[in-house]
């Protein structure tokens, strides 16, 4: 989910893969991976994209979390590793 919306929004600001690229400090092969879906990205990364592709920190965070909680019902360990994430996530977010 949130590898097309990242496609999506790269291309609608006609931007080229290798740009953000610098932007996450790596490499086109990467950013490919993201797209593709092969990939997940940090909670670092979503805000470093927010700023580049210019949309809310919070839009990128529930596409994040969509693909988590994806992952997560599949096995009870993803689960707690991902309401962990979560709660550093919205501790980040609301204590700025």
């Amino acid at each position: 989910m949130i590898g097309a919306k990242v496609k999506e929004l790269r291309k609608s600001k006609g931007l080229y893969q290798r740009q953000l690229a610098v932007v996450l400090d790596t490499d086109t092969a990467f950013i490919s991976k993201i797209e593709n879906e092969e990939k997940r990205i940090s909670t670092d990364h979503i805000l470093k994209l927010s700023k580049v592709l210019d949309v809310d920190y919070a839009v990128l965070l529930s596409y994040w979390l969509a693909d988590k909680l994806s992952d997560a019902k599949l096995d009870k360990g993803t689960a707690f590793r991902t309401a962990n994430e979560l709660n550093v996530v919205l501790d980040k977010l609301f204590n700025k």
